[in-house]
């Protein structure tokens, strides 16, 4: 059998496959609902009017965003029985408690406060209803921690012991799985680099309209809202990054040397910017290198050595080789090392344009104030001109604005490509090999019939996501009614008011 076409193989590509698409709705999910509750919160102190149609308007988004999101990750949990059932039945006791405390979270608290808040606008009080978006907020957050700690577990195993009799790992210290470092630290990594993407999302969105001099007064804010959030959480996700690096290194060594693509150890290490040649056969051409750097990412100085992928690999076949046998430990090295740069690259491309568009709207030189005081449709011949609209923009930033939307996006996923392909040849770090995971018991064709299923079920569902999301956007925000402006001192509202459906 042609070992592309292995079970274990094409379980991967399946499992990777949908994680990926699922990842995409995940930080977008957490984000938009913190700066919708900003928004909110916002009008509920200000009564601004603007500040109610945006939360209208990015609602509508959020609501989508996250529709998606749990029916794309319901796919998730069925794989673990389909084509990982060793894997399931191996770490179950333990992978399944955290996982546990997600579903109960996401299907139950998130679901109920959801629910509310759609439903709330006409029934609630206002401050009651705003307290319902933060419970969604703080669920989102919440949700996120339990599926990380999991997933650190599979990192850096902990709080657990080996069941000869059984066959199977058992939970000793469920707070350690909670609380140990590496869930911490890619809790806050992972939260930082969603409002990187939330913000991305929100200043190409406005954009797009401020392009077209369209709801200049909503998008205003929104532009604002957006660059600032890109540029705190691009920080934090630089901060953060470096912080698991030095962890990523401490527990998996090899996952740093396959970054870098470095063969042999070297001190000082360096960081190469890219390399020409074959990185997967130790003869790369470094074009652009600095010195230095990898050291500092693994030691937080520039002088001490990294071990290279070569001796790294011999000491964990000194270390694992008598019980597992698996004879190399290398990952795939050209994933690892490109999807460490693009992950920063992209990354740091949506923080820079952040740092650029706040240059560049800065005193609000961008609104003159006949838009500030007038009405918010103004046909384009009565505005002024590109200059006014701020001295060093016009739409090329627009155009540079739109395009970095998708930016974080591709970062997060080559960020998750090689925070999981790093860590091959295993499945739980030191513990599973990935090749002892697979179900048994399912053929080829059957997990070749299912990732088809899969793949063609989720580009519909792409297509629906795409097609709903273009339609809110180019609506823009909603114009208010009275009963948006005049919402309910008590709960339960006017009895003889009809129920209004805000989405």
């Amino acid at each position: 059998m042609d070992i592309a076409l292995a079970p274990e193989t094409l379980a991967r590509w399946q499992f990777g496959i949908t994680t990926v698409y699922h990842f995409l709705f995940v930080p977008l999910t957490i984000s938009l609902a913190s700066l919708v509750a900003g928004l909110q919160t916002a009008w509920v102190r200000t009564g601004k009017e603007k500040y109610l149609r945006a939360v209208k308007f990015w609602g509508r988004l959020f609501l989508i965003n996250i529709a998606m999101g749990v029916v794309t990750g319901i796919l998730q949990e069925f794989q673990f029985g389909m084509n990982w059932s060793d894997y399931s039945r191996f770490v179950g006791d333990i992978f399944g408690a955290p996982l546990a405390f997600e579903a109960l979270i996401a299907f139950f608290f998130e679901s109920t406060f959801i629910g509310l808040w759609i439903f709330g606008w006409d029934k609630l009080p206002q401050k009651i209803h705003l307290a319902c978006i933060w419970m969604v907020a703080l669920g989102t957050m919440l949700s996120a921690y339990f599926i990380l700690a999991a997933n650190s577990w599979m990192q850096h195993p902990v709080g657990y012991r080996i069941n000869e009799e059984r066959g199977r790992a058992e939970l000793t210290d469920f707070l350690h799985v909670l609380t140990q470092n590496t869930a911490i630290a890619q809790f806050f990594h992972t939260i930082t680099a969603a409002f990187l993407t939330g913000g991305a999302f929100m200043v190409g969105i406005a954009a797009y309209h401020l392009m077209r001099r369209r709801h200049i007064t909503v998008m205003r804010t929104s532009l604002r809202l957006g660059l600032i959030t890109v540029v705190i959480a691009g920080a934090l996700v630089a901060f953060t990054g470096d912080r698991l690096g030095k962890i990523m290194y401490e527990q998996q060594p090899m996952k740093m040397a396959a970054a870098e693509a470095l063969w042999e150890t070297e001190a000082p290490a360096p960081f190469s910017i890219f390399a020409v040649g074959d990185v997967d056969k130790g003869h790369n051409v470094v074009e652009f290198q600095i010195p230095g750097v990898l050291s500092f990412l693994a030691h937080d100085n520039f002088s001490d050595a990294v071990p290279g992928i070569n001796d790294t690999n011999e000491t964990l076949k000194q270390k694992f080789d008598e019980h597992f046998g698996l004879g190399d430990y290398r990952p795939n090295i050209p994933v690892a090392y490109w999807g460490f740069r693009w992950m920063i690259g992209f990354g740091m491309a949506s923080f820079g344009l952040g740092i650029l568009g706040l240059w560049l709207t800065r005193k609000k030189l961008w609104l003159s104030e006949r838009l500030r005081t007038g009405e918010d449709e103004v046909p384009r011949l009565a505005l002024l001109k590109d200059r006014e609209l701020g001295p060093r923009t016009g739409n090329w930033y627009w155009r540079l604005a739109l395009l970095t939307l998708l930016f974080p996006l591709i970062a997060i996923s080559w960020g998750w490509i090689f925070t999981e392909m790093g860590r091959q040849p295993w499945l739980v770090y030191g513990v599973l090999p990935t090749a002892s995971g697979v179900s048994p018991g399912v053929s080829q064709g059957e997990v070749l019939t299912s990732m088809i299923v899969y793949s063609l079920l989720y580009a519909a569902l792409a297509v629906i996501e795409v097609k709903l999301i273009l339609k809110y956007v180019k609506a823009g925000p909603p114009e208010l009614t009275d009963d948006d402006l005049n919402p309910p001192t008590r709960i339960g509202g006017d009895a003889d008011r009809p129920m209004a459906f805000s989405y």
